[in-house]
């Protein structure tokens, strides 16, 4: 699960206990009021329902800006989005499920170090069997388990073509996760550990890479190609036009589909 789809799980959860309400459309529209309040500016209902489906229904990533990520971390008792990701564990209901985070920190000195030093380090979240439990697997044991079942740590630097029965065992590395970022016009791809001064890296979102662009040209847009298939952001009487909807990654304003007077207004050639 990701940070942020943990972020608005406990969201809505807060949401909910504060509330006194169960449903989806009644907790939103308290956190609305409750943003308003505390948070200007608010996040809209109908913002909090676009991320509970697209997080916890659907189990997709969507964009979210920072400055609201960081929102709804404060309101949950964190300083920021950094320190929630940081230092949030998932509490269990099953009080018999252990959770473990081990560190695969390679500035460590050895393969000992790496399973005795159980630091929360690399977000990684593991369940502990009850079979283990029951068969006396110490920490020990278990960490080293962990490492083999997490993408053979051990052997991703190094191939071992001599044991290739071991390699199989541990099966294929993971694949490199990717990262995006918003260049002014669109999504560009690159790697997570980028640290580049003022880039705000989201997971690569494939979709939003391909499609989701800002248009440049508006002098372009007329009635009959853009209704129905622009959106737009108005922020300081400016207006902005996208190719698909969403939040404008500039400001995090929610995007409103163009209509006919948006685009004759902001649009199209513009009378000198």
């Amino acid at each position: 699960m990701s940070n942020r789809k943990l972020l608005i799980n406990e969201v809505f959860k807060q949401g909910e206990k504060e509330s006194g309400k169960n449903a989806k459309s009644g907790i939103a529209a308290y956190l609305w009021s409750y943003f308003d309040d505390h948070f200007p500016p608010s996040i809209s209902d109908k913002t909090f329902i676009r991320y509970y489906d697209s997080f916890i229904r659907d189990g997709k990533e969507i964009n979210i800006d920072s400055d609201t990520l960081n929102k709804m971390s404060q309101y949950i008792g964190y300083k920021d989005f950094s320190d929630f990701s940081r230092t949030f564990v998932k509490t269990e209901e099953d009080a018999n499920k252990t959770t473990v985070k081990i560190s695969v920190d390679e500035n460590d000195t050895s393969l000992t170090d790496k399973i005795i030093n159980i630091i929360i380090t690399n977000e990684q979240y593991f369940k502990m069997p009850e079979f283990m439990k029951q068969n006396g697997f110490g920490i020990v044991e278990v960490a080293f388990v962990l490492l083999l079942l997490t993408g053979n740590y051990t052997f991703s630097k190094q191939q071992n073509k001599e044991n290739p029965s071991v390699l199989s065992l541990l099966g294929e590395s993971k694949k490199e996760k990717k990262c995006m970022y918003w260049d002014k016009v669109e999504y560009k791809i690159t790697e997570c550990e980028d640290d580049r001064p003022n880039l705000d890296l989201t997971p690569a979102d494939d979709y939003l890479i391909k499609y989701f662009k800002k248009i440049t040209r508006k002098d372009t847009l007329t009635v009959e190609n853009a209704v129905g298939k622009t959106w737009y952001s108005k922020y300081n009487g400016v207006v902005e036009f996208f190719t698909l909807d969403g939040e404008d990654p500039d400001n995090g304003r929610e995007l409103r589909a163009s209509t006919a007077y948006i685009i004759e207004k902001y649009a199209g050639i513009q009378d000198e």
